[in-house]
């Protein structure tokens, strides 16, 4: 079964990642949106100044960067976040890292994580270095379990998560000005 799935995911994630969109790299594929009602909860006794973040159920994961170092998705609760999800040999991530790099230097204050899959971590710390990319973390998800929880199928695609832990995940390639637009509204709310 595991022989079978794995063609399939690769098959798809080249489908994906083929040529540029028509309009520029306008997005084109629907918008998927999730919120969850669960929160974390505080340490009895504990004081608190503001009200517990809320904890979407795609956060709940512990992945490794492609340094080697842990990171637990659930310290993203309560800020704004983008994920992006790449593949090192994807000529359309290729394309948008120079942008991705400059929104994320550009926005301090939304949390940028780079989601890499479908290949070895060496290929994913040479693409982080050749496009510039060091200014935010990056994961190394080598059996694409991130990429699942979000229902990532194809590179790029983005999650878009706001301080009250709503999700939305965008399965196409976005222009570097659709970028900024949506990456300004999460700064902003």
């Amino acid at each position: 079964m595991r022989r079978t799935a794995l063609p399939a995911l690769v098959l798809l994630a080249v489908a994906g990642c083929g040529s540029p969109s028509a309009g520029g790299g306008a997005s084109t594929a629907a918008t998927t949106t999730a919120t969850t009602t669960q929160t974390s909860a505080a340490s009895p006794g504990a004081t608190t100044s503001a009200p517990a973040a809320t904890v979407p159920d795609q956060l709940r994961f512990n992945a490794k960067t492609v340094d080697g170092a842990a990171f637990s998705g659930e310290s993203l609760a309560g800020k704004p976040a983008v994920l992006w999800f790449w593949a090192p040999w994807c000529p359309k991530c290729q394309r948008e890292a120079p942008g991705m790099a400059s929104a994320a230097k550009d926005n301090g204050q939304v949390t940028f994580l780079g989601v890499a899959a479908l290949d070895k971590e060496p290929a994913m710390r040479d693409f982080v270095q050749r496009f510039g990319l060091g200014g935010f973390q990056h994961l190394a998800d080598l059996d694409s379990a991130v990429w699942k929880r979000f229902g990532v199928t194809a590179q790029p695609a983005y999650a878009f998560i706001s301080r009250d832990g709503k999700v939305e995940v965008e399965t196409s390639q976005l222009s570097e000005q659709k970028l900024r637009e949506r990456v300004a509204a999460l700064a902003g709310a």
